[in-house]
């Protein structure tokens, strides 16, 4: 009988030792199955760390890209407006000897009509000798007359004068 509660004793003690460590190994596989979560989080962020350290480089990289492309599409609006004011000298300068070029032809215009009216004067003296004379015209109203009806400019030109000596 001491035997039999003995024994009962330690199958009691047995079974609470059983109930105890089956508590620690459910506390334990909870533990670790946290652990296990913890560390699959850790690995889905380092995972996701390097998907984003990748995309931040090749976002780098599109911009370093864009950054060469916008500086070389400056330079090339740069020459083309160093072009355009060039030409635009260039332009003014031709304008500038255009002008020039359409006085001298106004004068010479002038002078030629002057000679013709000479030559005309001269005609009528000879054929009608001492008849009545028509009045020659100056230079400067042929050239006035010329400068203001045959050249049309952005400007007025000026009267040209010539003082016959």
């Amino acid at each position: 009988e001491v035997q039999v509660d003995e024994l009962q004793r330690l199958l009691a003690g047995m079974e609470k030792e059983h109930r105890g460590l089956l508590l620690k190994m459910k506390e334990g596989e909870a533990e670790l199955a946290r652990l296990r979560s913890v560390e699959g989080d850790k690995l889905a962020e380092q995972d996701r760390s390097a998907q984003l350290e990748k995309e931040v480089a090749m976002l780098r990289e599109k911009i370093h890209h864009l950054d060469d492309m916008l500086k070389s599409q400056q330079r090339k609006v740069r020459q083309m407006i160093e072009q355009l004011q060039n030409s635009k000298t260039v332009i003014q300068a031709k304008d500038a000897v255009i002008q020039e070029l359409k006085e001298r032809v106004a004068y010479l215009e002038a002078e030629n009509l002057e000679m013709h009216d000479r030559i005309e004067h001269l005609i009528e003296k000879q054929v009608s000798r001492g008849g009545h004379s028509s009045r020659a015209r100056s230079k400067s109203e042929y050239v006035s007359r010329y400068v203001g009806s045959t050249l049309t400019g952005p400007k007025p030109l000026p009267l040209i004068r010539v003082v016959e000596t």
